[in-house]
């Protein structure tokens, strides 16, 4: 089971992605696809689930608060949330930051957000006083742990040098793109970075906008929102990958997609990926990854495919 390092939280292998609550699922497909993630999960584990202040502006807190008073269910879960630019010119001053994490509780209909992140860097506030302001929250028990989104190696590397000269909360998470199809990045800058200072990493975009569940092949028009991003992927790298998956998907009697998220949570630093579906239906295609089990051989047929 995922502990999140240096936490005491323990997650779910697959984070539930709450940027679909309120945008491409309403409250009551919102409320069924919480249900359904949260039985699937193992008594052993809290249910994962992923939001932020800037979905649906705040409709997805909202969303997901409003199914964890009605179900009694939020001491099972755990809640991270972003702190998000919008439309504000300074994102992670110390105000900003502040009044972001009382938006949050107010929509989550909580008093505290187990895993608070930074959803973008912000070059125009001094670290100093983003991470201050991460600890006085952490101080007033309003946050569990901070974490960082979207942030490259060199600041990250920064961020987690000058808690430590101030002896304030640190980043204990990091949320970064990485999946089949998106490799590099994370893998050449990022990683090291994770591994060094025993960083959880939470994956967005974990079946590559979508890509990887297998709808999106050249020539082929699907009616979706991700169509646009999914598109990006066609060509003869993601037919190398879609036909790994499938190979791998056969042997074990699951769906690609759920494949495409075990190889993932199972790569190194990795803690759970993050991926969501508008309906149950498509939810029910990722659940198989939470105890799917790859061999050997077929974790490296993935990876030489996706190289």
């Amino acid at each position: 089971m995922p502990q999140l390092p240096a936490t005491d939280l323990t997650v779910s292998d697959l984070c539930l992605g709450g940027n679909v609550f309120g945008w491409t699922a309403d409250e009551p497909t919102s409320f069924a696809l919480l249900d359904r993630f949260a039985d699937a999960v193992p008594s052993t584990q809290s249910p994962f689930v992923d939001t932020a202040e800037m979905y649906g502006n705040g409709v997805s807190e909202t969303i997901l608060g409003n199914w964890m008073a009605e179900r009694g269910a939020r001491d099972r879960m755990v809640v991270a949330t972003k702190a998000s630019p919008g439309e504000k010119e300074h994102p992670l001053s110390a105000a900003e930051v502040r009044a972001a994490c009382e938006r949050s509780l107010r929509n989550l209909r909580t008093d505290h957000i187990d895993l608070y992140y930074a959803h973008y860097d912000d070059d125009s506030t001094p670290l100093e006083e983003t991470l201050r302001a991460f600890d006085e929250l952490v101080q007033a028990g309003k946050v569990r742990y901070v974490a960082a989104s979207n942030y490259s190696a060199a600041r990250l590397t920064e961020a987690l040098r000058t808690s430590g000269e101030l002896g304030v909360t640190r980043y204990v998470a990091l949320q970064p793109h990485y999946n089949l199809m998106e490799r590099a990045v994370y893998e050449d800058e990022l990683q090291a970075v994770a591994a060094e200072h025993e960083l959880g990493v939470m994956p967005y975009f974990g079946l590559a906008r979508g890509f990887l569940t297998g709808k999106y092949r050249a020539g082929e028009t699907i009616d979706s929102p991700r169509a646009k991003g999914a598109a990006q992927y066609v060509g003869e790298k993601g037919d190398r990958v879609l036909a790994a998956l499938q190979q791998v998907a056969d042997a074990q009697g699951v769906t690609g997609a759920a494949v495409a998220l075990r190889w993932l949570a199972d790569r190194p630093t990795v803690t759970a990926p993050i991926a969501s579906g508008r309906s149950v239906e498509q939810l029910a295609d990722l659940l198989p990854m939470l105890d799917l089990v790859l061999t050997d051989d077929q974790r490296q047929l993935l990876t030489d495919a996706s190289a």
